[in-house]
């Protein structure tokens, strides 16, 4: 749970373009993270909660075909 500000990591195997985003549990696109090309290589983002009504949201990750998914719950 978070209600302020939550850094994620993230590794790529590869070089390439990457989206990392903040969805709603109906499928809206809240925030984007990340958006481009990346190194292969850890990562950081930065999800500022405190811009995010209290409720459950998902972590979505796209880098080249592989898509991930992690739950996020935003509390106050």
């Amino acid at each position: 749970p978070s209600g302020g500000a939550s850094t994620v990591g993230f590794s790529l195997p590869a070089a390439g373009a990457v989206r990392l985003s903040v969805v709603d549990l109906l499928g809206r696109e809240v925030a984007v993270l990340v958006d481009g090309e990346q190194a292969a290589g850890r990562h950081t983002a930065t999800v500022d909660a405190s811009r995010l009504a209290p409720g459950v949201y998902v972590l979505r990750l796209t880098a080249g075909t592989e898509a991930l998914t992690r739950r996020v719950v935003v509390v106050r």
